[in-house]
């Protein structure tokens, strides 16, 4: 009996623990966590199209769901999708459409953060058509422009922007392959005021291009070319001066600037580019030149090093893909340093030519515009100008002069030609009671002028130091100008590493 009571209150309890648990589960069962909104189970559904690569599918439903539910929190994730289901399928017209619906998501969510999500993906469409440097250049314009407003417009989304930048130096890597094909194709058919152009163009715009040492060499070549045809030229045709132009010293004096162009140009590979394949060759070009071996700094030594091992060596099986494929090849693109976000102002080659010129002439700027002109002094025959007062009984006559600044002294000596004399005969000559009227020669400016006081001759192979801009800091800068410039031991143990690295990837 006590056993049968017993198993009595089991069952019984077991029946009340049975319906408590059912009754748990049928209530509200719409507020379950396994239960989903409408919205919601639109976008999954068109997540799991895109993953199975039915791309209709999934912009059909998720239209649906922005058209439905207006105010959906799926809805800007929605857009944002339908613009990856475009990008996704691929090819250009797809392309093109995904391009517009992620420049629509940026229209209507701006302050979001899958707006820079979506500034990313419209550079990288335009990065994904980019061709060779010598073809189209069309997309490879874009996607610099696209990357630039991505890194300027969301500069708080760290992520995306070192993403963008270095996708932009890989770019820009392109375009300066371009631009140097181009500088060097003139520089072979001796167009040089066209190579020059270009070549500093390319180097104020792309610091960080692979062979930026190679275009400031170049660059150095167009010059001395000039120098060449400069030497060459037995007249005055192409100095674009006045007939009867001293010839030899308008020879001397563009011969002057163009080497002090090229030599500017060498010493930015020694200083900018130490430990790049042409610097002793800017060095050799210096010392033919007479001109100062510049020392490059520790700090520029330890930049063009990091950028340097930054770059990735194309192995032939990379070589072979690249031959095959439409894109270029950007393994030489650095992955350290700012790109260029801001265009310099270009260099024009008709600019270019007439700044030589002024320059060889010896023009001043005197219109406050930084535009040049030629002044020139001209024979007034005795007539005061409209600004000049009378000539006095007593004063002497002036001498007449040669109406031509740029005549040619002729065989036959003029009588009313002025002619040079010494400082000292000069003095000599000179009355102890002078008329007070008369015009005298100022002897002390003269004789300053005549003999200014020249610093002594630099050495070719003399180590210059750049000067402190402040004159209180000149000491401090001298005591610590040995410690800021790299030795050439600095200089070939960063080459040396640089040469093991390169031979243990060819013996792997």
């Amino acid at each position: 009996m006590l056993r049968r009571s017993a198993l009595i209150t089991i069952l019984a309890m077991l029946l009340i623990l049975s319906a408590a648990c059912t009754n748990k589960k049928s209530v509200n069962p719409l507020a379950n966590v396994g239960s989903k909104q409408p919205d919601k189970v639109l976008f999954d559904k068109a997540m799991d199209a895109m993953r199975h690569n039915r791309f209709d599918v999934a912009r059909m439903t998720l239209q649906t769901l922005i058209n439905t539910y207006p105010d959906s929190e799926y809805l800007a994730r929605a857009k944002l999708a339908v613009g990856d289901s475009w990008y996704a399928e691929g090819g250009t017209a797809s392309l093109a459409q995904a391009e517009q619906e992620y420049r629509d998501f940026e229209t209507f969510f701006p302050n979001m953060p899958e707006a820079a999500e979506a500034q990313l993906k419209i550079a990288n469409i335009q990065y994904e058509q980019m061709e060779k440097a010598d073809r189209d250049y069309t997309h490879a314009q874009r996607a610099e422009e696209e990357y630039r407003n991505l890194i300027m417009q969301y500069p708080d989304n760290t992520k995306l922007v070192n993403e963008g930048k270095l996708r932009l130096l890989e770019v820009q890597e392109v375009l300066a392959e371009r631009e140097f094909d181009i500088a060097k194709f003139y520089y072979l058919r001796m167009s040089y005021p066209a190579s020059i152009a270009r070549f500093r163009s390319l180097i104020d715009k792309y610091p960080l291009y692979s062979k930026a040492d190679e275009a400031l060499f170049l660059l150095g070549q167009n010059y001395e070319g000039q120098i060449a045809q400069v030497r060459a030229r037995p007249n005055c045709t192409g100095f674009n001066v006045p007939r009867g132009c001293a010839v030899e010293a308008a020879k001397a004096s563009m011969i002057e600037v163009l080497t002090k162009d090229a030599a500017a140009a060498y010493s930015q590979i020694i200083t900018r580019y130490p430990l790049m394949d042409r610097e002793p060759d800017a060095k050799k070009r210096l010392a033919v030149l007479h001109q100062p071996i510049p020392r490059p700094t520790k700090s520029a030594v330890a930049q063009n090093k990091a950028e340097e091992e930054s770059r990735r060596d194309a192995g032939t099986l990379d070589r072979l893909i690249t031959a095959v494929k439409k894109g270029p090849d950007v393994s030489q693109a650095a992955k350290v340093g700012d790109p260029t976000l801001v265009d310099p102002t270009p260099v024009s080659a008709n600019q270019l030519a007439a700044e030589s010129m002024r320059e060889a002439l010896g023009l001043s700027t005197n219109n406050g515009k930084g535009e040049k002109t030629l002044t020139v002094e001209s024979a007034t025959n005795g007539v005061p100008g409209a600004n000049e007062p009378a000539p006095r009984s007593d004063q002497p006559a002036p001498a007449a002069t040669n109406a031509n600044p740029f005549a040619q002294p002729t065989t036959a000596s003029d009588p009313n030609e002025l002619q040079p004399t010494a400082p000292a005969a000069t003095s000599a000559a000179l009355p102890s009671s002078a008329d007070p009227n008369s015009l005298q020669p100022n002897v002390a400016s003269q004789t300053a002028q005549a003999e200014p006081v020249v610093p002594p001759p630099v050495q070719i192979n003399e180590i210059q130091q750049e000067a402190s801009s402040s004159s209180g800091g000149q000491a401090a800068a001298s005591a610590s100008s040995s410690s800021a410039f790299a030795s050439d031991k600095d200089i070939s143990s960063s080459k040396k590493k640089k040469k093991k690295g390169i031979k243990k990837l060819f013996i792997l």
